[in-house]
This record gives C-alpha cells, sequence and structure tokens, in this order.
C-alpha cells in the first residue's frame, strides 16, 4: 500500500535550489506507472467486473481492466478516479487502493508498475453509468478457488465463453476477490454492491456472492440486525411477486471510516 496524499515540506535553501537546477532524470533509468481499477459489481449470484477490450497493441484485441497511466500532475487517487469517470462513467463510488503489482515483464513495451484499485458499485447503476459496447463489458469472474487461497481468476462472458485477458489482469482480479472475501466480515463493503434501500435477502444473496457458498439465513439476519449498520425505512417492496420485504438502509458506525459511497450517490 502507498500513501501520495499532498504534504507540506519545508522551503528549500540555497544549496538545494541550486542541485535542484542541474538534477537530470533522464539521467537514471525508471519505470513507468500506471492505475489499474478492478470495478466489481453482483448481478444473478455472481461476481462481475468491467473490462475493456484493448484497441492497440500489446495484447491488442484482449479484454483489460480500466486503466491507464499516472500524469505527472496528479495523484495515484486522482488517477484511479480519472480512469473510473473515463473508462465507466462513474463518479462517487467506493475505492481503495489494493496492491501495487511491478513484475519485471508484465508489460511487453517497457518496465511499468501498476498500483491496482478495486471499486464497487450496485449493478443498475454501473448498467446504467456503461450499458456495454463492442468494447467494453460487465464480465463474470470464474474464481477457481474456495475461501481466501488465492490465485488467478477467469472472466467469461453471461454466455459463458472465456475472455482472453491482457497482461497479469487476471492475477490482478484474483486478489480483488481474494480481498472482498477477507474484508467482508469486518467491514461494510458489501453494502457498497447494494442500492440505497434493499432487503435483508438482497443482503444475504450479496455476501453469498462475494464468498462463494450459501450462509445460514437466521444467524445471518440476526448479526446484521445487531451490527447496527443496517435500519428499517418504513417501506416494503414495491412490484414483488411475493409477500413484500421490508427495505432497509445502510447506517455507517464510528469505525467505518471516510471510504464509503455518500448515500446520496447511491441512490
Amino acid at each position: 500500500m502507498t500513501r501520495d496524499s499532498k504534504t507540506a515540506r519545508p522551503d528549500p535553501d540555497r544549496d538545494e535550489l541550486a542541485f535542484l537546477a542541474r538534477y537530470d532524470a533522464a539521467e537514471f533509468p525508471h519505470p513507468s506507472l500506471a492505475v489499474d481499477v478492478v470495478l466489481v459489481t453482483a448481478h444473478e449470484g455472481r461476481l462481475r467486473a468491467l473490462l475493456v477490450r484493448r484497441d492497440e497493441h500489446p495484447a491488442k484485441g484482449r479484454w483489460a481492466l480500466p486503466g491507464g497511466f499516472v500524469r505527472l500532475d496528479e495523484s495515484l487517487e486522482e488517477a484511479a478516479a480519472r480512469v473510473l469517470r473515463e473508462k465507466a462513467g462513474l463518479a462517487d463510488v467506493f475505492v481503495e487502493q489494493l496492491f501495487t503489482f511491478g513484475a519485471v515483464d508484465r508489460d511487453p513495451r517497457t518496465r511499468v508498475i501498476t498500483v491496482a484499485y478495486y471499486a464497487l458499485v450496485d449493478h443498475e447503476r454501473l448498467a446504467a453509468a456503461n450499458p456495454g459496447s463492442g468494447d467494453s463489458l460487465v464480465a463474470v469472474l470464474d474464481v477457481p478457488w474456495s475461501g481466501v487461497a488465492g490465485g488467478a481468476v477467469r472472466a467469461q462472458r453471461t454466455g459463458g465463453e472465456s475472455l482472453a485477458l491482457a497482461f497479469d489482469h487476471a492475477i490482478i482480479l484474483g486478489v480483488a476477490v481474494e480481498r472482498l472475501r477477507g474484508k467482508l466480515d469486518y467491514a461494510p463493503i458489501g453494502f457498497e454492491l447494494l442500492p440505497a434501500h434493499f432487503t435483508l435477502r438482497q443482503l444475504q444473496h450479496v455476501h453469498e456472492t462475494v464468498l462463494g457458498h450459501a450462509v445460514n439465513k437466521d444467524s445471518f439476519r440476526r448479526r446484521m440486525l445487531a451490527s447496527g449498520r443496517v435500519v428499517a425505512t418504513g417501506q416494503r417492496e414495491r412490484d414483488a411477486s411475493h409477500r413484500p420485504a421490508e427495505l432497509y438502509r445502510f447506517e455507517p458506525n464510528e469505525t467505518d471510516g471516510r471510504t464509503l459511497t455518500p448515500p446520496a450517490a447511491r441512490r
């Protein structure tokens, strides 16, 4: 993990100014820096992620995570936010730094280090912002391992056709799934995959989708209600084919921090 928030530094003295004036950054080889964003959603019992088809070499025609090189005038967080705006049409979503991938041969062009982020969004909001085209799709993630074992993750079209992934993006997807599964039990990230108002059944399905296995209905509901993060709205589902279920909303507590999506953005 890295931190790149802008911090104040002392004004340089005369010797330092002279040193900086003659410093030549090109004297030393240095890698390129990129960001990649794993934009995850949950739908019909499967985890899914936005992919874009590369239209130029290397890996031309393969599917990749939304990403790009970091500009000289932006922080890592600003670069990740720009990628989400430009390639997913989204802002004000949950985003957290995932891991730094720096294998020497991960990109055939040059030495490229990428700082990966993962972002979480409700499926309907993602579909509205990025309905998909020939060059982008929301792929189904096929996780071939259980728990937090880790490893590469395959990506498929909804019909089951496998997608060829670029670079090391199958590994990045796997690290994102591992992070979600490991964090789901102690952090309220599951709520980021839901609309502003949801049923307990929907919340349970999200947890089962992330974890990859069923959970006990009664104990899960007791735990969610006892957490204080689930608050009844006094409303019920509309247009339900069964008895309309009660709707709830997420109420963060003091330990949930600043990374949660603003409630207004999740409506």
